[in-house]
């Protein structure tokens, strides 16, 4: 006979059960896997940032993805009227690179967590005659834009940042339309190419970058080889 103690035993593993079950059937990550993410100390100085400083600090030779900007906007397969997101889009580098590219009837949509760099793009879009440039300020919940309405996620030096990168995919995978892909470009987390401070500034290597990915819906769909210190990694939509 099962006594007042047995039920509530059987509860408590009952609950367990079930909660592990949710947390497997929403794409495959156990609760400590879901609640990695960036330390939140990493992004406060983008909370009121110094433009001259930023623009300073990310186009300028040296700087590998600057460097070799036309190479990687050249590998995106970019063509007229694509949706593109450049999450993370920070100074507007690579926004105002890819949006000549997808017109006419494409869109680039800046989205940061920023106003100031939003802002910012938008002005310089403007200057340049750029009208198919739409600033987007978001969270770290998501990237703030409608389900459906993008063909590509590009996400240059900016996963690392994610403090819910779970959330964060998850919500990519929901703007993108079917056969929709992400490029991910991050630093390699290897003491041989990589500085003391990518080290120590960077939560996760590339595998782990993987997995998560893969575990918010996407499928692995190649890698560029050109990069040295930043690795550059496809994936579409499932």
């Amino acid at each position: 006979m099962r006594t007042a103690g047995d039920n509530r035993r059987w509860c408590r593993w009952l609950a367990v059960v079930l909660s592990l079950a949710v947390a497997l059937g929403a794409g495959g990550l156990g609760p400590l896997q879901a609640a990695t993410g960036a330390d939140p100390a990493i992004n406060l100085p983008y909370e009121d940032p110094e433009l001259d400083v930023w623009v300073r600090r990310f186009e300028r030779p040296g700087r590998e993805v600057y460097d070799r900007r036309q190479e990687i906007v050249g590998a995106l397969g970019l063509r007229r009227g694509m949706d593109v997101a450049d999450v993370g889009a920070g100074t507007g580098l690579f926004t105002r690179l890819i949006a000549p590219e997808v017109v006419p009837g494409g869109r680039v949509y800046a989205v940061d967590v920023s106003e100031t760099f939003v802002r910012n793009v938008e002005a310089a879009a403007e200057a340049r005659g750029l009208d198919n440039v739409v600033g987007v300020v978001n969270t770290q919940a998501g990237v703030a834009l409608p389900p459906r309405s993008i063909d590509l996620a590009f996400i240059c030096d900016t996963y690392h940042h994610f403090e819910r990168p779970r959330e964060m995919m998850v919500s990519i995978h929901a703007a993108l339309r079917p056969g929709g892909r992400v490029a991910v470009i991050d630093f390699r987390r290897r003491e041989e190419v990589a500085s003391s401070w990518v080290m120590a500034h960077v939560r996760a290597g590339k595998q782990q970058v993987i997995e998560e990915v893969r575990a918010a819906g996407f499928r692995p769909a190649g890698e560029e080889d050109f990069l040295r210190v930043n690795y550059f990694l496809w994936f579409e939509k499932r």
